[in-house]
């Protein structure tokens, strides 16, 4: 089961991904936690009894600054080695004050930096057709569609949040997306991949990060403008 956007704000009952603080999705099945990267005020994860194959999921936890406690032992990649699990969870985690229910101690941080593996990379995905190979086409699609306007809903929410605090005016739906689902379909993903990658790095933004952001943006919209209006004529 993937974990999509949707699933992580239904579970927290929360509107935005920075508005979960804790999140129990104990005994469902997951495998992957990439959207739970973007959670970044998690402070509370359980995730006992899922089917969570790899420890190098973690590198989609490794930046949340907040996470406690979580909660991860009976899957798949807990393994054989418990001290060499627990290890390595705390050497990328090593802000956690309670593992699988064990308050996590000084001398464990300090042997993990020993014991525990770094993960400095995210996992390698499978496609679709070699991890369900008797999947029809029709279901792909489906599943691709359903993603792409996740991605599409989430780049004009965020969008338009940013705008709001650069004192910008929001962005229409039919200006925002104004070709049909299966017209450009290259552009249109990797449009959202660069303003996903844009709204995640504002979020790391000081005020004086931000205020160049502002006057950049200005500048950018200025020309735009100019531009239309010279190709108006």
């Amino acid at each position: 089961m993937k974990l999509t956007r949707k699933a992580v704000l239904s579970r927290a009952k929360a509107a935005e991904l920075d508005a979960v603080r804790k999140l129990n999705c104990c005994v469902n099945a997951i495998s992957d936690l990439e959207p739970l990267s973007q959670c970044q005020n998690l402070s509370e994860l359980y995730l006992r009894k899922n089917s969570i194959a790899s420890l190098t999921e973690l590198f989609y936890l490794k930046n949340l600054r907040r996470l406690r406690v979580l909660w991860l032992s009976e899957n798949p990649c807990c393994g054989s080695d418990p001290h060499r699990y627990r290890m390595t969870v705390l050497r990328n985690l090593p802000n956690l004050q309670k593992l699988d229910n064990q308050a996590v101690t000084e001398e464990e941080l300090s042997q993990a930096l020993v014991d525990g593996e770094e993960i400095t990379a995210p996992p390698a995905k499978q496609t679709i057709e070699n991890c369900c190979p008797g999947s029809s086409e029709s279901n792909a699609t489906e599943s691709t569609a359903e993603t792409e306007n996740e991605l599409l809903h989430f780049s004009l929410e965020e969008t338009n949040k940013i705008r709001e605090q650069l004192g910008m005016k929001p962005v229409p739906r039919d200006k925002f997306s104004s070709f049909s689902p299966r017209e450009a379909d290259g552009s249109r993903k990797k449009k959202n991949n660069i303003l996903n990658a844009i709204l995640l790095l504002m979020k790391e933004l000081d005020t004086e990060g931000l205020e160049i952001v502002h006057q950049t943006v200005g500048r950018r919209l200025q020309a735009l403008q100019k531009k239309e209006l010279q190709e108006e004529r």
